[in-house]
């Protein structure tokens, strides 16, 4: 699992980063905050053709969602592709990005949520590691947060996230250490990915984080990725935000995680600020990870060189 991936060259000043919005419209003012933020890291920032279209639920036609993303993946000036937002759709269209394009060209595909879709394909054949995270501006998510999407795009540092007392889900945190390539992210997208875009896990450590769903949707996934065999051979699981669930006959979404996660038999880190919640942290996904319940750490390889 650890060979053959090809990393980005990390992003300078002035590069091109283009903003394509794979799923749901998002808000003119999100856009332009967007903007903001890259332009303040001195990035000079492009808006694909259909980002602010209007489909439904979706940011447009399908064709048109796919075409932005694969005219940014094949220009070769553009060192960056950026989700706006998420919502629905991506999995729509992850199996028609130029995957040739991004093996001869790499270059990190940034967002989370619904863009987890895209990071499975994209690791399934190509091999090329992403961003989960979002161009979070520090006076709305903290300075921390926003240092960490520019240290993900910029630097070769390795990301150390380090477990919450604040996040709900730290009671998950069991003993023991893992290291292997992270892969994962919105744990939704993860279940819905399987049988087309969910890549081998074997060896890799799993990351997972959700919102606003009910308890047996999130039981339902679990369960499937555990019957299926999808979870045979993870080494360990990394529980990120599961923000905003509500208890259902006396349980809690800890008591639904506990049960499901307890059958794979791993280490599990919980508590970590990655996902829907307050000061998220931005990470590399598709690069080698160490996680450590000791230390309620969890360090990532960097994704650019």
């Amino acid at each position: 699992m650890h060979s053959n991936v090809s990393l980005p060259r990390r992003l300078s000043p002035d590069d091109r980063v283009r903003l394509v919005s794979p799923a749901s419209t998002p808000s003119r003012d999100g856009v332009a905050q967007g903007v903001a933020t890259l332009e303040a890291l001195g990035f000079k920032v492009e808006l694909g053709r259909h980002v602010l279209d209007q489909h439904g639920y979706l940011a447009g036609a399908d064709e048109d969602r796919l075409a932005d993303i694969n005219d940014a993946l094949r220009d070769k000036g553009v060192r960056a592709v950026i989700a706006t937002r998420g919502g629905k759709g991506a999995y729509r269209i992850a199996n028609g990005l130029d995957f040739a394009a991004l093996r001869t060209d790499p270059k990190p595909v940034v967002g989370f949520s619904e863009t987890t879709n895209l990071h499975l394909a994209i690791w399934k054949h190509c091999r090329v590691p992403g961003i989960h995270g979002a161009p979070w501006n520090p006076e709305q998510f903290g300075q921390p947060t926003a240092d960490s999407f520019r240290q993900a795009l910029t630097t070769t540092d390795p990301v150390i996230v380090r477990a919450s007392s604040h996040e709900v889900t730290v009671e998950l945190t069991t003993h023991g250490s893992a290291e292997g390539i992270l892969l994962g992210g919105n744990l939704d997208s993860i279940a819905g990915a399987a049988g087309w875009a969910l890549p081998d896990l074997d060896g890799a450590i799993l990351l997972i984080e959700d919102v606003e769903k009910g308890l047996g949707h999130i039981d339902r996934h679990l369960t499937r990725l555990i019957n299926s065999g999808y979870l045979r051979g993870i080494r360990g699981v990394a529980v990120g935000q599961f923000t905003s669930f509500k208890e259902a006959s006396g349980w809690t979404i800890i008591d639904v995680l506990r049960d499901r996660l307890s059958r794979i038999g791993v280490p599990v880190l919980g508590g970590l600020p990655i996902g829907h919640g307050e000061r998220p942290i931005a990470i590399p996904v598709g690069t080698v990870a160490v996680l450590d319940c000791e230390s309620k750490t969890l360090t990532v390889s960097t994704g650019v060189k």
